[in-house]
């Protein structure tokens, strides 16, 4: 089964960091991703930047809506994402708990929706 790993941070702890401090988490991190690629979990990863960036698009009655970012009242937000490969949730589950990136925030683990063919 495939799962989805979402990474949400409060990013004022990591602004708060010294350089040499967020180097370390960079590194442990790769690290964990290049020893689950190893062991066949890791599909891909990417971290992604600051809520700032993003646009939400919608589209009701036929008329596309964007809205700039940031726009969740929130003190965590996403900032990255893993597809893993793991046999049940509770796997996936420990595979988060592997994350360096966990000790700074919050990995939501979520079964991949497969569509069915028609």
């Amino acid at each position: 089964m495939r799962f989805v790993h979402l990474v949400h941070l409060d990013v004022a702890n990591f602004d708060r960091m010294s350089v040499a401090e967020r180097q370390d988490v960079d590194r442990r991190a790769l690290a964990n991703n290049a020893e689950l690629e190893q062991r066949g979990a890791l599909i891909h990863a990417e971290a992604i930047q600051d809520d700032d960036s993003a646009v939400l698009v919608r589209v009701r009655n036929g008329q596309i809506s964007v809205t700039d970012g940031p726009y969740i009242e929130t003190k965590e937000q996403m900032a990255g994402f893993a597809l893993i490969e793991a046999p049940d949730i509770g796997a996936a589950v420990a595979i988060a708990g592997e994350d360096p990136i966990a000790e700074y925030g919050t990995i939501e683990v979520r079964p991949v929706y497969v569509i069915p063919a028609s």
